[in-house]
C-alpha cells in the first residue's frame, strides 16, 4: 500500500511510521510512505507558505500555490484527505474501507487552516478523528496511518489479532485478556482461561465482550440491532468482569 502525506512537518509523520510493526512494514516493503513538504514548492526565497486571510481575522492560512504544486508534482495515490475536524469522523470502519485500497493520501493543515480552494479543487474529501482541534494534521495522520496499516496481510504477524479486537466485524469491544504470572498481587486470572476448554473460553470472552459493550459504549449494541438471544444467554451465564468507568476530568 503507498500513502502520501502532505505536511510541513514530515520528520513528524517519518519518525513515528519508522518505529515498531510499522516501521517493520516499511523495511518489507508491505507499506510504501512518502512524505511531502509543501514549503519545497514555495516560490520565494523565504519558502513562505502561509499568508493573512482577505476580510482580516485572526491567524494566517496555508496558501493554495505550494499545497497545489506539491500534490500535482508527487501525484499521489488517491482520495486525497484533509484532515479537518469537519470531515467524515474516522472509525475502525473507516480504516477498514481504507485497507482494501491500494493507496490513499493525506494533507496535514496547520496555522488556522488551508485556503478553501483547496477544499474546492484539489482534495476528494475531508477526514476527522473527532471532535478535538489540534495545532495542525500530523498527529491525526499518524493515528490514521497506524490504525489502516495494521489490517494490511502481513502487518501485525497475527491475521486473528484485528479480527477479535475492538470495533472488529463483531461490532463489540474487546475483551478482558490476561498472561503470565497466573496470580499477581491476590489477583488471579479467571479459571475458564486456565481450563483448556477452547468452547468454553470462546463463550466466556463473547461474553466478556457484551458485558463491557453494554456497559461503556451502548451505541454499539444498537448499531448491531440490539441483543441476540444468544447474546442475553451469554450475559446471563458468566459475570462481567470489572472496567474502570471513564475518568471525569472534574
Amino acid at each position: 500500500m503507498r500513502i502520501d502525506v502532505f505536511t510541513l512537518f514530515p520528520s513528524m509523520v517519518d519518525g513515528f511510521t519508522d518505529q515498531s510493526l510499522l516501521g517493520k512494514a516499511r523495511e518489507a516493503g508491505l507499506v510504501d510512505l512518502r512524505c511531502h513538504d509543501p514549503r519545497d514548492h514555495a516560490t520565494d526565497v523565504h519558502r513562505t507558505v502561509d499568508d493573512a486571510p482577505f476580510g482580516g481575522g485572526a491567524g494566517m492560512l496555508m496558501r493554495p500555490e505550494p499545497i497545489f504544486a506539491a500534490v500535482e508534482a508527487a501525484n499521489p495515490p488517491r482520495p486525497l484527505l484533509l484532515l479537518s475536524p469537519g470531515g467524515r469522523t474516522f472509525d475502525q470502519r473507516y480504516a477498514s474501507e481504507l485497507s482494501e485500497l491500494d493507496g490513499f493520501s493525506l494533507l496535514c493543515g496547520r496555522y488556522e487552516g488551508v485556503d478553501h480552494r483547496v477544499r474546492e479543487h484539489l482534495v476528494d474529501g475531508e477526514i476527522s478523528i473527532g471532535d478535538v482541534v489540534l495545532a495542525g494534521g500530523e498527529v491525526a495522520a499518524c493515528l490514521i496511518i497506524e490504525a489502516v496499516t495494521r489490517l494490511l496481510p502481513g502487518v501485525m504477524g497475527n491475521d486473528i489479532g484485528p479480527i477479535t479486537e475492538s470495533f472488529s466485524d463483531s461490532g463489540l469491544l474487546e475483551e478482558p485478556q490476561y498472561t503470565r504470572p497466573a496470580e499477581f498481587r491476590g489477583w488471579e486470572v479467571p479459571d475458564v482461561l486456565r481450563s483448556g476448554n477452547h468452547a468454553l473460553i470462546e463463550r466466556w470472552r463473547r461474553a466478556q465482550a457484551l458485558h463491557r459493550t453494554v456497559r461503556h459504549r451502548p451505541d454499539l449494541i444498537d448499531a448491531r440491532g440490539g441483543l441476540s438471544a444468544d447474546d442475553t444467554r451469554l450475559l446471563e451465564e458468566f459475570p462481567p468482569t470489572p472496567y474502570p468507568l471513564a475518568a471525569d476530568p472534574d
